[in-house]
């Protein structure tokens, strides 16, 4: 298990059990639509590595981006 994990779930148990159990249900969720890592190309893991870097720096799309181009999508 990587360290950052394992900090999730340190984190995790100091929750109370109702959010706990909706963390579960997301990573339980995430786990079983996992796609075959090993298909993808070097080229779509970086772009996956950088999302994870920006996500972890707190870089994210504004909300009003967001809120656009779900109206676009119909969702």
């Amino acid at each position: 298990m990587t360290r950052l994990l394992e900090e999730a779930f340190e984190k995790a148990r100091k929750l109370p059990a109702e959010d706990q159990d909706v963390a579960a249900e997301i990573l339980l969720s995430l786990i079983s639509k996992r796609i075959d890592i090993d298909a993808l190309d070097e080229e779509t893991r970086e772009a996956i590595r950088e999302g994870l870097e920006q996500a972890r720096r707190g870089e994210f799309v504004p909300d009003e981006d967001m809120r656009t181009f779900f109206k676009r999508h119909g969702v």
